[in-house]
């Protein structure tokens, strides 16, 4: 790891608050670099026909980063890296979104009660010229869940805005019998392949304190 970096941050084009608490536990000050209302950022996230979870999920990252790096170039902003990540998760070959409504919602998480399925979590860093990409999969098994457990938990309002309906780190933990992989991954900054992104970049870490 290189403790030479001439970027005393790195900018973070995500609006999931997880994310910039797991950049803050691996000690790497950032700042956001978020999408305006009129960029439409939603329209990257449609599935293409036959397109499978994995190469999804890489492809959105993609085209987020290089939306992220224009939007950068545009506000003309000092230089520094732009990390990018996005999550989803997978029954057999079907991508579950983020749910569009209660019915949606109620819909993937009776689908996901009782079975294993996967999340997909890709990661890429733009450093000046230099782009690194990592994905990181795991595997998570829900218990058998009443109609009456789904209820309880779409109407706390967790389930909006995250992949498959559901976040790892709040109530739906009480849901999973078993997981494999990241558990970082799953809440959707996976920390160790990061770590080794901003390694090969050269970027330093290790100084918790966070400039946004």
């Amino acid at each position: 790891m290189s403790d030479s970096s001439p970027f005393p941050f790195i900018y973070l084009a995500s609006q999931s608050p997880r994310r910039a608490q797991l950049l803050d536990q691996l000690g790497v000050p950032h700042r956001l670099l978020l999408a305006t209302p009129d960029e439409d950022a939603e329209a990257l996230e449609t599935v293409q026909p036959g397109e499978s979870p994995r190469d999804y999920v890489q492809r959105v990252t993609a085209l987020k980063l290089d939306a992220a790096v224009a939007r950068h170039a545009r506000r003309s902003l000092a230089g520094g890296p732009i990390l990018c990540a996005d999550t989803t998760v997978a029954l057999d070959l079907d991508i579950l979104g983020k749910p569009q409504d209660a019915d949606d919602a109620r819909r993937m998480l009776a689908r996901l009660a009782g079975r294993t399925h996967s999340v997909f979590t890709a990661i890429a860093l733009q450093n000046g010229s230099q782009r690194h990409a990592a994905l990181s999969v795991s595997d998570v098994r829900f218990a058998p869940l009443s109609p009456a457990a789904i209820d309880a938990y779409i109407a706390g309002g967790e389930p909006f805005g995250k992949a498959g309906a559901y976040g790892v780190q709040g109530a739906a933990a009480a849901f999973i019998e078993h997981m494999s992989g990241s558990y970082s991954g799953i809440m959707g900054l996976p920390m160790f392949e990061t770590a080794q992104l901003l390694d090969r970049a050269g970027i330093a870490r290790g100084y918790a304190c966070k400039t946004s």
